[in-house]
């Protein structure tokens, strides 16, 4: 039995518009002006105070971070039901996982800095909550590149990491796999450059979710 786990933002959904529209209206709020689009895009991946505090040059969450953090949550919802900004999937994404859903000897998951609920409303809008086995976000573990929410979905699946498989567009996740000792498969359309993927220790990059099955089955039937 095998388990490949999904990062969501950047690797199932193209989520960067709405992620930035939302961080921009926060920092407006707290009189900062607003970040680049490449800047949001660098951060996407990590929890949300501590993205908000890299994005302020910070290292460390400090009050106004958490602060930033609750507002953030709580214009959220309202900007996306706007209709402008959706998180739709990724061309070719849905193929991908009723794919790998549906095979024998193998279980998919995720692994995200969104929220518990922002996973939920992900998996429910596509059709993939019957789909996930396991799950982590946010709201359960430490911020990648921490491997607690790899090491976590091993457990709850029953799956050694050596039979794991993380698939992610940011350097967070490639990160997250090595410490992990899984598979540490990156995406290119995503929001990291593949160079830097490369650099985080991706095994082997897909450039269209169609290279995810032929790499899979070429490397680990």
């Amino acid at each position: 039995m095998k388990l490949v786990l999904f990062d969501c933002d950047g690797t199932l959904v193209d989520s960067a518009a709405l992620i930035h529209e939302v961080m921009a209206r926060t920092f407006e709020a707290f009189d900062l002006p607003r970040p680049e689009p490449r800047a949001t895009r660098s951060i996407i991946g990590l929890t949300l105070d501590i993205a908000i505090a890299r994005l302020m040059g910070h290292f460390e969450v400090d009050q106004r971070a958490t602060k930033m953090t609750a507002h953030y949550k709580s214009i959220f919802a309202s900007v996306r039901s706007e209709g402008a900004l959706q998180e739709a999937l990724f061309p070719g994404i849905a193929e991908l996982v009723q794919n790998l859903a549906g095979r024998d000897k193998l279980l998919i998951g995720a692994v995200t800095g969104k929220s518990r609920r922002g996973l939920r409303q992900i998996v429910e809008t596509h059709g993939f909550d019957k789909l996930f086995f396991v799950s982590r976000t946010a709201d359960d573990c430490p911020s990648k590149p921490h491997p607690a929410m790899v090491m976590e979905c091993c457990v709850e699946a029953g799956i050694d990491p050596q039979q794991t498989i993380v698939i992610g567009d940011a350097i967070y996740d490639m990160q997250m796999a090595k410490s992990a000792g899984t598979g540490a498969l990156g995406v290119s359309w995503g929001y990291a450059s593949v160079p830097e993927l490369v650099e985080a220790g991706a095994d082997h990059i897909a450039h269209a979710p169609a290279d995810i099955i032929e790499w899979m089955e070429a490397n680990h039937a």
